[in-house]
């Protein structure tokens, strides 16, 4: 942990450290009811996943459809003072006969001290996508 981290930081870590744990209970306390994530590309993993069940089932899904290989490591956190978080990450997995390795982020817009929007960049979309498949 760094000196005086801002609190939407530290939320946004806390919310790396409970998906990196499997800790969904931890998670769905860090987001508002109707939080939402947005998902780049085309692919069955794509789309704006609105409430925070939603959004758990979508991460849900992550470890499903790469039978539990998903990672994430964070590599910094990063916010604005007005309520947004930028995080980067690179994230691994393996599904089928292939595997993936990307870089990505997240931005995070913050209220009340709890996260309500998640927008998604990944360094290639169409990898992505065709890592992800359909459906």
């Amino acid at each position: 942990m760094t000196h005086h981290e801002h609190p939407d930081a530290a939320v946004v870590r806390r919310g790396y450290e409970a998906f990196g744990a499997g800790d969904a209970e931890t998670l769905a306390s860090l987001m508002t009811g109707d939080c939402t994530h947005h998902s780049p590309g085309e692919s069955r993993m794509s789309g704006h996943f609105k409430g925070r069940d939603n959004v758990l089932a979508h991460y849900g899904m992550l470890g499903e459809l790469t039978g539990g290989t998903f990672r994430v490591e964070l590599k910094g956190v990063y916010p604005d003072g007005r309520g947004h978080v930028m995080s980067v990450h690179r994230w691994h997995g393996d599904r089928n006969d292939r595997g993936i390795e990307m870089d990505g982020g997240l931005f995070f817009t913050l209220v009340g001290g709890k996260i309500t929007d998640i927008d998604e960049c990944v360094a290639d979309i169409p990898e992505s996508d065709a890592f992800w498949g359909a459906d």
